[in-house]
């Protein structure tokens, strides 16, 4: 969960959110390279009245500055592709959740089982146990068994809605008429906290998610006891 004054994001808890923080490190450290050194010409040009008229003519550094940011675009443009690739890659995930989208709750469905189902409400404020988070907690967390990949499919009954676990590097549009998907794999157990990130009405705010990483002797528990 984020706490207040945090400048930085959330510590990853996914391979995926592990990959997009390390590639925001790196282009982060590009542009500090690219800002450093535009600083340094500025304050070089207005420092002197010296001009060398052959350097700003020639050939040469026309070549540096233009074959130069095509090198910095292929720097970053490579390690991006193989994060998107790996974001979209699916591969025979251990189980499919569907999330549905609603004026202002979520409802949740476990396809491979035959009649576990349930909605999502935010906890009011004046119910919440000591130590909850306002706005954040649910009456009905997802459960998910940690180290296995799992699917998700995202839809909206009626308005645009939008699926996002920051800590888990997923948001995913849930599109009325359309069903999106998108896969993720904890790292670790834990809870994990999102919330609609579309503005979706007046109780856009009113929408969290919550995220809960158990082992899986935990989950198989909890599907009893939600089934039966």
């Amino acid at each position: 969960v984020a706490h207040p004054a945090q400048l930085g994001f959330q510590n990853a808890a996914s391979p995926i959110m592990e990959e997009l923080l390390h590639f925001h490190d790196h282009a982060l450290m590009i542009v500090f390279l690219i800002s450093a050194l535009v600083l340094y010409i500025i304050s070089l040009m207005l420092s002197t009245k010296l001009t060398h008229t052959n350097s700003m003519d020639a050939q040469e550094v026309e070549m540096i500055w233009t074959i130069l940011p095509a090198i910095i675009l292929i720097l970053i443009a490579l390690p991006s592709l193989q994060i998107l690739y790996l974001m979209d890659e699916i591969n025979n995930p251990h189980l499919t959740i569907k999330a549905i989208g609603h004026q202002w709750y979520w409802s949740y469905e476990y396809t491979d089982y035959e009649s576990l189902l349930f909605d999502s409400y935010m906890i009011p404020t004046c119910d919440l146990s000591p130590g909850g988070f306002r706005l954040l907690e649910v009456d009905h967390r997802v459960v998910i068994p940690m180290e296995s990949p799992i699917r998700i499919l995202i839809s909206a009954e009626d308005v645009l809605h939008s699926w996002a676990v920051p800590a888990l590097g997923i948001k995913t549009d849930a599109v009325p008429g359309r069903l999106n998907q998108t896969t993720l794999i904890t790292s670790h157990p834990g809870l994990f906290y999102g919330q609609c990130s579309e503005i979706c009405g007046s109780n856009h705010s009113f929408m969290p998610i919550v995220v809960e990483s158990t082992p899986l002797k935990h989950f198989e528990a909890w599907s009893k006891t939600m089934i039966s």
